[in-house]
């Protein structure tokens, strides 16, 4: 189904990106009642039709023109022959045989046009709804008039001589009355010469079965689809429907995926492109319309377990009867040939004469059409009655035939009954299409004998089907019944919602013969036809209802019935897509294999999907975006295929956060069988670090994160899982050669220039500075005061002060919380953030605590030329600390909080004994703890002799100047331009923000950051960076703890001095510390102090100063803080440490192991090969020789 719907993409123009009131799926006796009802109501309605439209000359005359319009579905095998819109649609499997045909007008194009009411018999049956008795002979009447039924007015060769042995061979037998929708009026060409399109008349030759050829078929394409159509209605050819989806209005909010969500369903053509529609009616017939709701059940549309049950062959059986003596003109006639006969000796319709048994089966003869190919009855689908001679006749017929001599008599044998209506139809999920076993027939036996004896009395040979079930009156399937346990939609068409019995989906129905729950034992055309104007009266009123209540007006034009009409219209025609690629990826989300089998249609694009700021600037090629099919396979998640039902992607992504930066952002909307819907999100991220080193890695990867759809925010539990997909070599190789469409190779030119863009020339796409700031010092900050202080060896450094604004109802000793003490890391700001809502300090002051900032000697306010880090512990920590504790009091403690340098700094005096643990209350580090592990690349960076050789171009003046304002010194300049040379992960064109990066590494991730935040640090905040406590850095990176400034281990040997309460944070997405530092930390702790909390945390999403500085920061760090803050002041209040104490041994704590160092965390910072080396040995050679020179 999804192959045939790849011919033809419906090109979404602004009457399909509205939508409709209505779509109408198949155009058969079904649909095209539905259709043309709902239009001369004024409602928008939209028509899709699988097939083409056929007109009298497109029809087959030959047996070589037919074997082209015949498409054959061996289910055995999984194989198919012939076009997939072909005519007839032929399905076998195992035992039987059922054929359907494909074009606008369905069956009634090719079928022999007997309309029969439907028999009492039929009306009777305990599956029959009553509710359909209420108005069935209006519907009938209805109906009737439409198809203008009319008599046989001749007694054609076969009918006479069925007449003559009928009712004699089949036993207890009559003649059933029969009328066709054929148009047998001698003179009808002289009624209107005004006609834009005239009806032929009936010539009596014979070939319905394959197609009136001379249009004097009252099929339904010329009333009821031609009426719809004068009123209104869009018709679209060339359009398979996969399945139907509910357009449900908070996955729109949430997942910003929905294009439009006035409208309640989505109607697929294909995995990507769809209308919206309020209504949709499926009408494509019994097998159409059963796997349109299966594909549906698949993507989440909850339906009853009775789907494809109840399915009906209406006792279906054919056979040829050949070699007969008797007059039976039942070979179709070319028109060379009706000069030569007269009218009344002509073969006439396909079926003149129908005959009942009581015994409850129908038998008719029928006139075989010339273009049918005569072997395929005469011995290859066939076998032989009497078992004589029987294959050498239909060689012999053939060759007389091929000769022009006279052949012998021959007619078709059809019989119709009622079968047991036990049959199915499955779906099987691996191949995508539907199986079916055909119903009990306990009537064969009694219909073979039927035939033997019309054999014996006509003489000949009798050519019985091997297939136990041959039939073309296909039944059932979607039965219709008053309750979901026994049927899939109730009488009047709407499908039901199984979760809600006995309700239904609003909006959805079904409306043709699938919805017949019984066999009728005869020609079902007038039952289906009838069935299809009861569910269509309903339905109008049902659209009024919704429309009113909508309060939309309508659109459509109410006109005069003219069934008669045959306008000449030009059907809507799609175009194809302009490139369409297949990828497939595979790895691990969340630790569980995932797989996603994608396929991608570019030059479709939807912006609604990405993040603004995707789209800013440098907008990629419309080749380079398109729409997403497809489905992944989770099986940890769901068990069967999650459905793409909405998706988009982009190629060429840019972030002016990071314009250096390219992104192939992928975003998918996925809905299960179960009813779950999920949300994909994946981005390739290709960074220019050393050129194109990590080009393929980087474009073969995809970083995910999956999360489901909470239907009830308040009861659904949250799913966030992360991982990596990638493509493999053969994987990309085969998505190159199954490339389709007529712009490929621009479509790969455009794609291999923004990748040279992106990783050669370097250039950035927009200037993130180009951006205005809106909110730059846009919300006042709290009023401080800043305090002067003289640490113990005689430096001056500062602390910042902030006072909060207590409630003065509450108790005192309720709303006293403890002072809390915050500490930088290296020289740049992570607290005090005056351009931003939403950072650290308001947050504490928000909460309730006093705050304190303390500004080092490494502050760019009083930087110094000569000091290590282990100063800052041993003497700028106690004096702020005992400033704190001179305006409280000796009993107060102290809530510490440090990032970085300053955790390390900390620590040296905690463990140094320089502060004592007994006025700490809790400690809090991001990126920062005893333990100091740095990346791979920033571990190289170390081993090096980079910073000696830096101190050394600088001198005795240790302070790089950053801004671009400030005067620099030419060796300032020379480390400057060093710094802008050497590799990092992300370029910024910033100048400040290179040079920084290029002595650190980069510090923090571009995208979290907000340009205010990016333009104070580099602009405001940092005009220049002391280096003299870069060597003692370099120690403790190198040992990966903290060491005294001779490198000597002095602190880690006192973990008694540790007794507090502590809280380590790291980034998931490593730049400069890796989440090791924090989990060392932590379990040092749990086994020496395990009296007091011990916390660790690791935030996916964040490097390193983004844990502090980030957009998203008071969401996802700031609680971790606070909450242990909280604990803390608990504990104090009820006389504890705050927690549960908990005792670890060492061989338990040895048995941990770091999950984030084990899932590959840090990658994006830790990529080392030898091409990295030589890259860094390549700087220090150019600083070498610029230095000398």
């Amino acid at each position: 189904m999804e192959e045939a719907a790849e011919a033809v993409v419906i090109s979404l123009g602004n009457e399909e990106e509205d939508g409709y009131d209505a779509v109408v799926v198949g155009s058969g006796y079904g649909g095209s009642v539905a259709a043309c009802r709902m239009s001369m109501a004024g409602i928008k309605v939209c028509l899709v039709e699988k097939g083409r439209r056929w007109e009298a000359k497109d029809f087959p005359t030959s047996s070589l023109k037919m074997m082209s319009d015949v498409r054959i579905e061996k289910r055995s095998l999984g194989i198919g022959f012939g076009p997939k819109d072909a005519l007839f649609q032929v399905y076998e499997q195992d035992d039987s045989l059922a054929a359907v045909a494909c074009g606008l007008g369905g069956g009634s194009l090719v079928n022999a046009g007997v309309m029969i009411p439907t028999p009492i018999r039929a009306r009777r049956n305990s599956k029959w709804p009553k509710e359909w008795e209420k108005d069935w002979e209006i519907c009938e009447a209805s109906a009737s008039a439409m198809l203008s039924i009319q008599s046989i007015p001749v007694k054609f060769p076969i009918a006479k001589t069925m007449e003559e042995i009928a009712e004699r061979e089949i036993e207890e037998s009559f003649q059933s009355p029969m009328k066709l929708s054929m148009n047998f009026s001698r003179d009808e060409q002289q009624l209107d010469s005004m006609k834009p399109k005239q009806m032929g008349s009936c010539l009596a030759c014979g070939n319905c079965l394959s197609g009136c050829p001379y249009n004097a078929k009252n099929s339904t394409d010329k009333n009821y689809i031609d009426l719809a159509v004068q009123a209104g209605c869009t018709v679209k050819t060339g359009c398979q429907v996969l399945s139907v989806v509910k357009n449900i209005d908070d996955i729109g909010k949430e997942g910003k995926i929905s294009r439009k969500t006035r409208r309640r369903w989505l109607v697929f053509f294909n995995e990507t492109d769809y209308v919206l529609s309020d209504f949709v009616i499926l009408s494509a017939g019994v097998f159409g319309t059963t796997e349109i709701l299966f594909q549906s059940q698949m993507r989440g549309l909850k339906l009853s377990e009775r789907l494809g049950s109840g399915f009906s062959c209406n006792g279906n059986n054919v056979a040829c009867l050949a070699g007969s003596p008797a007059v039976l003109g039942a070979y179709g006639l070319d028109s060379k040939q009706f000069s030569k006969i007269p009218f009344q000796e002509r073969p006439g319709p396909s079926i003149s004469s129908s005959y009942t048994s009581s015994l409850g089966f129908t038998i008719q003869g029928a006139v075989l059409p010339k273009a049918f190919p005569h072997l395929l009855f005469k011995g290859i689908t066939t076998y032989g009655w009497p078992t004589r001679y029987w294959f050498l006749h239909g060689v012999i017929e053939k060759i007389k035939h091929m000769l022009g001599l006279k052949s012998s008599q021959a007619m078709v044998l059809n019989a119709m009954g009622y079968d047991e209506s036990d049959g199915k139809i499955t779906f099987e999920k691996e191949t995508n299409k539907i199986c079916f076993s055909p119903p009990h027939d306990h009537l064969l036996p009694r219909k073979i004998k039927a035939f033997q004896k019309l054999t014996r009395k006509l003489g000949g040979v009798l050519f019985m089907s091997r297939y136990r079930s041959t039939s073309v009156h296909l039944l059932g399937g979607c039965n219709a019944s008053s309750h979901p346990s026994d049927g899939v939609c109730n009488p009047n068409g709407q499908v039901f919602d199984p979760k809600f019995p006995p309700s239904v989906h609003p909006g959805l129905y079904v409306c043709d013969a699938s919805l017949i729950p019984c066999s009728v034992g005869v020609n079902p055309c007038l039952t289906i036809a009838t069935a299809a104007e009861h569910v269509s009266n309903h339905l109008v009123q049902d659209v009024l209802k919704y429309r009113t209540r909508e309060g939309i007006e309508f659109m459509g034009k109410t006109v005069e019935q003219k069934p008669n009409l045959i306008p000449h219209r030009r059907l809507d025609s799609s175009m194809k897509p302009t490139v369409v690629i297949k990828e497939t990826m595979r790895g691990y989300v969340g630790g569980m294999p995932c797989s996603a089998y994608l396929k991608m249609k570019m030059n479709c694009w939807n912006q609604n999907g990405f993040d603004e700021r995707y789209q800013v600037m440098d907008e990629s090629h419309p080749l380079l975006r398109g729409k997403v099919g497809g489905y992944v396979v989770f099986r940890s998640v769901e068990k069967d295929k999650l459905h793409v039902i909405d998706g988009d992607v982009d190629l060429c992504g840019v972030d002016y956060r990071t314009p250096y930066t390219q992104y192939m952002c992928y975003r998918l909307l996925l809905s299960a069988s179960s009813g779950s819907r999920y949300i994909l999100e994946g981005r390739k991220i290709m960074n220019p670090y050393l050129s194109a080193l990590y080009a393929w890695t980087e474009s073969t990867t995809m970083h995910v994160t999956f999360k489901k759809v909470a239907k009830n925010s308040s009861t659904d539990q949250m799913m966030i899982l992360r991982g990596e997909l990638c493509i493999s070599t053969t994987e990309l190789l085969k998505s190159l050669v199954s490339l389709e469409g007529n712009r490929k190779g621009k479509f790969i030119c455009l794609l291999l220039q923004s990748l040279f863009r992106t990783y050669i020339t370097q250039v950035p796409r927009g200037n993130l500075e180009d951006f205005p700031l809106f909110h730059l010092y846009s919300r006042p900050y709290p009023d401080s005061t800043l305090h002067d202080l003289k640490t113990g060896d005689g430096v001056i450094v500062s602390c910042r002060q902030w006072k909060c604004s207590q409630n003065p109802w509450v108790l005192e000793e309720e709303r006293k919380l403890n002072p809390v003490l915050l500490v930088n890391g290296y020289s740049i700001e992570s607290y005090y953030l005056p351009t931003e809502p939403n950072d650290l300090i308001r947050s504490l002051l928000e909460e309730g605590h006093e705050t304190w900032l303390l500004q080092t000697r490494l502050h760019p306010l009083h930087p110094s030329n000569n000091f290590t880090i282990e100063d800052i512990g041993r003497f700028d920590i106690p004096a702020a600390i005992g400033k704190i504790l001179e305006l409280h009091g000796p009993s107060v403690k102290i809530h510490l909080v440090a990032h970085c340098v300053g955790g390390l700094a900390i620590h040296i005096a905690l463990m140094g004994g320089h502060v004592s643990a007994n006025h700490i209350a809790s400690l809090s580090c991001t990126n920062s703890s005893m333990f100091f592990k740095i990346t791979v690349s920033s571990r190289v960076k170390m081993c090096l002799p980079l910073i000696p050789m830096s101190m050394l171009i600088l001198g005795k003046n240790k302070t790089l100047p950053l801004f671009e304002t400030l005067k620099a010194t030419p060796r300032q300049q020379l480390l400057k331009s060093i710094a802008r040379f050497m590799p990092r992960y992300e370029r910024c064109p910033c100048d400040e923000c290179e040079v920084f990066s290029g002595i650190f590494g980069n510090g923090f991730w571009h995208d979290n950051v907000s340009p205010t935040v990016h333009h104070w640090l580099n602009k405001v905040s940092l005009p220049r960076l002391p280096m003299a406590a870069f060597p003692h850095l370099r120690k403790i990176c190198n040992n990966g703890f903290i060491v005294d400034s001779n490198g000597k281990n002095s602190y880690l040997i006192h973990p008694e001095r540790m007794a507090l309460p502590t809280l380590y944070i790291s980034g998931g997405r490593s730049l400069l510390v890796t989440p090791q530092t924090s989990f060392l930390a932590n379990k040092y702790m749990k086994l020496h102090q395990p009296g007091f909390r011990h916390e660790r945390v690791v935030v996916e999403g964040f490097g390193h100063s983004d844990l502090l500085i980030g957009e998203e920061s008071y969401k996802k760090v700031f609680p971790h803080i606070l909450s242990h803050m909280r604990l803390a002041e608990d504990g104090r209040r009820n006389g504890g440490v705050g927690g549960e104490s908990l005792k670890y041994s060492k061989e338990t704590l040895d048995w941990d192991d770091d999950q984030y160092e084990a899932a590959g965390y840090g990658g994006f910072g830790t990529w080392v090969s030898p091409s990295v080396n030589v890259w860094l040995f390549l700087a220090l050679i150019v600083m070498l020789v610029s230095f000398y020179l």
